[in-house]
């Protein structure tokens, strides 16, 4: 089942677009990396899903519930990291938290386990926190009550590299126990970590909808061979692989897609070393953006 679908998703700000015809879907079960830059559309998407605007055309469903018509009850059964985090600042940590449980069901049935976790004073009023302690409180709001879908955007600004560590943590056992993630962030390394598929959005528009395994194939990779001997340029032509430079005894190739008919050329030859480094989602993401590589 899909816990999200979006058809045509369209909202513009007056002559600027936010984003325009947008078409996915999350499956139950999965964690989704909405990726791109800030001012791609990530935000907006969001909003239009939690129904904190509404679209000009096209239309959102959550859980197979309209996500207008009832984003009441979509809410409840949810968590949600806004980007940039707002709290009452004459609160303390605890008090906004017992705030935040009184809206839904399940109240804060896991908030001790997270609070040790991410180690978070919340004596401590609001005010006196630091970016970082606001996006620890910021999660655990989001998932104090156990929801059954989590929409997340950027979640882990702010945080030092140990408490991300912990959040990836978080974010894998909750897929373990079968819940959806629909995480939008800009940060390759951690949408490759944790993310099952990934939609790219450009200018917003969605540009590609794949896997992270998917796309990385997608890819133009660079192969560096050393042979033992000289290799005349004939007997270098491969299937799938172009080459890029041939200096001595040293060969650099270009490769797409799948390599089983490249190696096997390859083993025909007199191959002393090989180095073929796996495409990153950096790699791939900076592609859609117009970078060469």
């Amino acid at each position: 089942m899909n816990v999200i679908e979006t058809q045509n998703l369209t909202k513009h700000y007056g002559r600027a677009t936010g984003v325009s015809s947008v078409t996915l879907s999350v499956r139950g079960g999965e964690i989704f990396g909405f990726l791109g830059p800030n001012g791609a559309g990530k935000t907006t998407t969001i909003r239009l899903l939690l129904d904190l605007l509404h679209p000009e055309k096209g239309n959102a469903t959550i859980f197979g519930l309209d996500s207008h018509v009832s984003s009441a009850d979509i809410r409840r059964r949810l968590g949600y990291i806004p980007g940039e985090v707002v709290l009452y600042d004459g609160m303390t940590g605890i008090e906004y938290l017992s705030l935040m449980s009184s809206f839904r069901s399940g109240g804060d049935r896991r908030l001790a386990e997270l609070r040790d976790r991410l180690d978070l004073d919340l004596k401590k009023k609001t005010r006196a926190y630091s970016k970082g302690m606001k996006q620890k409180l910021a999660i655990i709001q989001a998932f104090m009550h156990d929801p059954e879908l989590l929409i997340l955007d950027e979640p882990t600004l702010g945080l030092d590299p140990l408490v991300q560590h912990e959040f990836y943590e978080l974010l894998l056992e909750e897929k373990a126990r079968g819940k959806t993630v629909f995480l939008s962030s800009h940060i390759l390394t951690e949408v490759e970590r944790v993310c099952d598929r990934v939609g790219i959005v450009r200018s917003g528009e969605l540009v590609d909808l794949e896997t992270v395994s998917g796309l990385k194939l997608k890819k133009v990779r660079r192969m560096h061979i050393i042979f033992s001997r000289d290799v005349p340029m004939e007997e270098l032509q491969f299937d799938g692989a172009e080459v890029i430079k041939l200096r001595g005894r040293e060969l650099e190739l270009q490769v797409r897609g799948g390599t089983a008919a490249l190696l096997k050329r390859l083993c025909s030859l007199p191959v002393e070393d090989l180095s073929f480094p796996e495409a990153s989602l950096e790699d791939t993401f900076m592609q859609y953006y117009g970078a060469t590589g």
